[in-house]
């Protein structure tokens, strides 16, 4: 089924560089359609399936359809959850409009000086692409209305539902019009949040493309056992042994993005950290010299794990593992993308190797342990998986296990208890 079948305009089918977009995959032939007839959608597919341009184009085709009017309202608002995200689903919607007239197109995110942002908002926008805590300030700045948005996109829906945004995002829905398209877009959708998701949505195509053999990314994933202390000593021993290209790596917290960066500068590995704590010129600039192969290693916080595309990089390394399993597919989602092949290794020491049989369990996998020669595990023994350090201790490098780590009744409970010193 070609492109032209689906209902775009003749300037939307011009900007598809077949080199890109030879032909519609499957999460775009089946949810383009819906969006035209102004279904509500709720779509998942694997990462690198496109999902992007599989609501960019009836957006932009729903767009047009509308009569232009004076002064210009906001029609579309495309939320996302990081500001890279919002750069590149920016990006898409200028290429695929380029041929489309007068079609104003803004990205707004945190990190940056507001003021031009402002600026840029002067006549409002027909789009506008923005990370929640940002778009919420400029409102609070008078900046731009709301009220006159007929389509909302929540861009790796799932975590924007997550309780990291629901404050945000409930303030921003109270803003929006009762009556409007809601579309939501993601690799994965969690049992946590599809009740949120219900409550947004309104009769709802529901679009699940799952993968196929012969479709599935090429990606193979590999655990290796690992003592904790000798983990960069491991990157650095595969990265020179196996001569890989460029490597992005994932660690749990800020801290440990920077530590590990460092030493792998001494190492003389062209490594850089990328977290949120860094200024956005500085984000910008690793991903920039990453995506161009003119760095070789990125350390990075779950902040890289959502949406980014990089062009044909080959190999993703869980440093620390995840906190879950939906987690573990965002970030190995990074590699294997657009019909590449990729490779996904995951370090597993002794403490954290229960929490590596809950994502198996989980992601319905079994991946066998590999042992490096000079690497071999040396503990056996670590904390109960089962009672893990509270996210962010000192002795908790993981960051915790996703749902084993105490709530506020257990804390309280144990606070309650008597002491035995």
């Amino acid at each position: 089924m070609p492109f032209s079948t689906l209902g775009l305009r003749p300037e939307l089918l011009k900007a598809l560089k077949p080199q890109d977009y030879p032909a519609p995959t499957p999460i775009q032939s089946l949810a383009i359609p819906a969006v035209l007839k102004g279904a509500d959608v709720q779509a998942s597919a694997q990462t690198g399936s496109g999902k992007t341009a599989a609501y960019v184009l009836p957006v932009l085709e729903l767009i047009m359809q509308q009569p232009r009017i004076t002064p210009r309202r906001v029609h579309t608002l495309v939320l996302v959850p990081t500001r890279e995200l919002a750069v590149q689903v920016g990006d898409t919607l200028r290429s695929l409009a380029v041929h489309l007239p007068a079609l104003k197109i803004t990205v707004v995110f945190g990190g940056v000086s507001i003021n031009p942002q402002m600026m840029g908002l002067r006549g409002s926008a027909d789009v506008i692409v923005a990370t929640p805590g940002r778009l919420l300030d400029l409102i609070d700045k008078n900046a731009l209305s709301l009220s006159a948005v007929q389509t909302l996109v929540l861009d790796e829906a799932d975590k924007l539902l997550d309780l990291g945004f629901q404050d945000e995002l409930q303030a921003i829905l109270k803003l929006l019009p009762e009556r409007r398209q809601n579309l939501l877009f993601s690799a994965t959708f969690a049992p946590a949040v599809q009740s949120l998701a219900d409550a947004l949505l309104t009769d709802p195509v529901r679009v699940d493309v799952l993968p196929q053999v012969g479709t599935a990314p090429d990606i193979t994933q590999r655990a290796m056992a690992v003592d904790a202390p000798q983990r960069t000593q491991l990157l650095r021993h595969l990265f020179q042994t196996h001569g890989w290209k460029r490597v992005l790596v994932f660690a749990a917290t800020q801290h440990a993005c920077q530590i590990i960066a460092a030493k792998l500068r001494k190492a003389g590995i062209n490594a850089e950290p990328f977290h949120g704590q860094l200024g956005q010129g500085k984000r910008s600039q690793v991903l920039a010299d990453f995506k161009a192969s003119r760095l070789k290693v990125v350390i990075a916080t779950d902040v890289a794990a959502r949406g980014l595309d990089i062009s044909e990089l080959p190999v993703v390394v869980n440093f620390d593992l995840p906190r879950s399993a939906v987690d573990y597919t965002h970030r190995i989602g990074r590699t294997g993308r657009a019909g590449h092949s990729g490779l996904a290794v995951s370090f597993v020491s002794p403490d954290t190797e229960a929490h590596w049989r809950l994502i198996e369990k989980r992601q319905n996998i079994s991946v066998p342990r590999e042992i490096e020669a000079g690497f071999e595990p040396q503990n056996v023994a670590g904390p109960s998986p089962t009672l893990p350090h509270p996210l962010g201790s000192a002795n908790d490098p993981t960051g915790g296990i996703k749902g084993k780590r105490p709530n506020k009744k257990d804390k309280l409970r144990m606070a309650q208890q008597p002491s035995n010193q």
